[in-house]
């Protein structure tokens, strides 16, 4: 889960390479580093720290511009967060420079069979891939070394290399993990994200697989890891720098907030401008269960998904955490369709799943807000939710996103044509809540007064709660549990205690006096509540009224307010909110 970034071009590498760390800094910001060749002596300079991108950029103001360079943003995996451990690394012997994005699974066989008697200086098992680089070009070329290296390893990976004695060259390499490869005005730019390329970027082309190149004279060549040459496929750049920029707005996070309305109304106006493939509605139609895969924010939208599906297709639907089924797959159906659910679509743990649905040979739709990326490309079908860029670590505009393309889905299998109005009713009156989000920060301020609290509800309100609890813990480190309001005599009341927060939630009418009387039971052993409802369902003391929606798709109204919730505990505890600790936003490793 870390940014790596390389450059090879007309004088501009320290340039490029910092920007596109910046801009990559959200997929970890444990520590910082970059290798720059110095022209003088054609050898690279490596400045590392820990900490942010901003104190990297002080350590190498005195660096100047030159023709190549490779940098890194990290989060930690192998070995603690320290300057030794970050990256960039370099070979025993101090030829070959590298950084890594990934994990590689036999790193310690690796160096027990060809590095005995090396001394390795970090924790990290990318030191090792260096290392046995430099050990294989004591006897064969550069290309060599790096083909038999790829052959060895195990797990997943994104490299960039330099090889110091052939300081005209750029190499790099990719399996399971992103890579790019760019072309600007000035050179080729090499990055983990769409996000990492300079505006003046012509175009890209995404890495496949089990692939290795090297830039050299102004051109590229493509290898698969058999030695095998591959034509690039060129895709045109539109430049997302713009959307990628906070503007007047304090964090990310509430930049992403307020966009929801627009999100939503951009999603309404494109499937009934473009309606969806018809091959992907029949498929769905056809299919004798429908089983959604995700992760974390994804799962809780797979969680509501169910639900609208099963009702509008009347055929079983099951939701699996991703993890979970790479390895222990359960019992599907003898005519399955399978739906990825994934944010960055670089989600490593989904990743993981595709031998089992290659056995399974079922169909697969992917619903992503990147159309460029690792799940889009395995896919059948592909959603893209197009919300533009998010850039804070908890997801929020995804989300939604997730859950209208969803509705949109449904209204167009079942032609319920009603849904595009209760959809844009529901944009409207989410724009109305966030015209003055600044009102729940008093009443935050009075409820989250401890470290721990609760989510409750029922039905969708549980679903909704399981999201509100994650946005809350991820941000504010307030640690907070979502569970059924049904079953809250079945365990968690033993926690409660005087001034215990306890936020619930209510939209189902058939169920709403149940869960006020959750909440007395909760509040007669000192809890501190706080109440968010539907007009037709609210009490005098209801702390949040919406306005009343479609209740089969208020999920996408209720969120708003937990989001906001997290947004000001975080806040008023003086949290970084777009960077909350021991977080990364694409998690690109298991």
């Amino acid at each position: 889960m870390c940014g790596i970034v390389g450059y090879f071009g007309e004088q501009k590498a320290l340039q490029n390479v910092l920007l596109g760390l910046e801009r990559l800094e959200y997929r970890g910001y444990d520590s910082a580093g970059i290798s720059i060749l110095d022209q003088k002596n054609q050898r690279f300079t490596t400045i590392k720290t820990t900490g942010r991108v901003e104190t990297l950029k002080k350590r190498s103001a005195h660096v100047a511009e030159t023709t190549l360079g490779i940098g890194h943003t990290r989060w930690a995996t192998h070995g603690g967060v320290s300057e030794v451990n970050a990256h960039p690394h370099t070979a025993y012997n101090g030829r070959f420079i590298i950084v890594h994005n990934g994990v590689i699974d036999n790193y310690k066989a690796l160096k027990s069979d060809y590095l005995k008697g090396i001394e390795v200086l970090s924790e990290t098992d990318t030191e090792v891939i260096a290392s046995l680089i430099a050990h294989f070009a004591l006897s064969v070329p550069t290309e060599v070394a790096i083909e038999k290296t790829l052959a060895l390893l195990e797990g997943s990976f994104a490299l960039l290399i330099i090889d110091q004695d052939h300081p005209d060259r750029l190499y790099g390499a990719k399996n399971k993990s992103p890579l790019i490869v760019a072309q600007s005005h000035n050179g080729w730019i090499v990055a983990s994200d769409l996000l990492a390329l300079p505006d003046d970027t012509q175009h890209f082309h995404v890495m496949d697989d089990h692939s290795w190149f090297y830039i050299s004279a102004n051109a590229l060549s493509l290898y698969h890891f058999s030695g095998k040459p591959q034509e690039p496929l060129f895709e045109p750049f539109t430049h997302l720098g713009a959307q990628a920029q906070r503007g007047e707005h304090a964090h990310f996070m509430l930049k992403e907030i307020l966009e929801q309305p627009t999100i939503i109304e951009h999603l309404i106006q494109r499937t009934q401008t473009e309606p969806f493939d018809a091959a992907l509605l029949a498929t769905l139609r056809s299919a004798s269960s429908l089983e959604i895969i995700a992760a974390g924010t994804s799962w809780h939208a797979g969680l509501i998904a169910k639900h609208w599906l099963e009702k509008a297709l009347n055929k079983p639907v099951h939701v699996h955490v991703a993890s979970e089924f790479a390895y222990h797959p359960p019992y599907v159906s003898h005519k399955p369709c399978f739906i990825f659910i994934s944010q960055s679509g670089e989600t490593a743990d989904l990743i993981a799943c595709q031998p089992v649905l290659k056995a399974l040979n079922a169909p697969l739709l992917t619903i992503t807000n990147v159309p460029t990326s690792s799940l889009a490309r395995m896919a059948d079908f592909v959603c893209d939710l197009q919300a533009g860029p998010e850039i804070a670590v908890a997801s929020t505009k995804a989300y939604t996103a997730q859950l209208t393309l969803v509705a949109l889905l449904i209204a167009q299998l079942t032609e319920q044509s009603h849904f595009y109005h209760d959809l844009q009713h529901i944009a409207h009156e989410m724009r109305e809540f966030l015209s003055e989000p600044q009102r729940l920060q008093p009443v935050v301020q009075r409820t989250l007064i401890k470290n721990n609290a609760f989510y409750m509800g029922r039905g969708l309100d549980y679903w909704t709660g399981l999201e509100a609890a994650l946005k809350l813990k991820e941000i504010s480190y307030i640690q907070t549990e979502g569970f059924a309001a049904g079953e809250l005599k079945h365990g968690t009341i033993a926690l409660i205690e005087e001034n215990t927060p306890v936020i619930a939630l209510i939209t189902d009418a058939k169920t709403a006096m149940l869960t006020r009387n959750n909440i007395h039971e909760v509040e007669a052993r000192g809890a501190k509540t706080l109440v968010l409802s539907l007009r037709s369902l609210a009490q005098e003391k209801d702390a949040i009224i919406l306005a009343d929606v479609n209740p089969m798709l208020a999920p996408i109204l209720t969120v708003v307010p937990t989001q906001m919730i997290a947004y000001y505990a975080a806040l008023l505890r003086g949290l970084d909110i777009d960077k909350p600790r021991n977080l990364a936003k694409s998690v690109t490793v298991e």
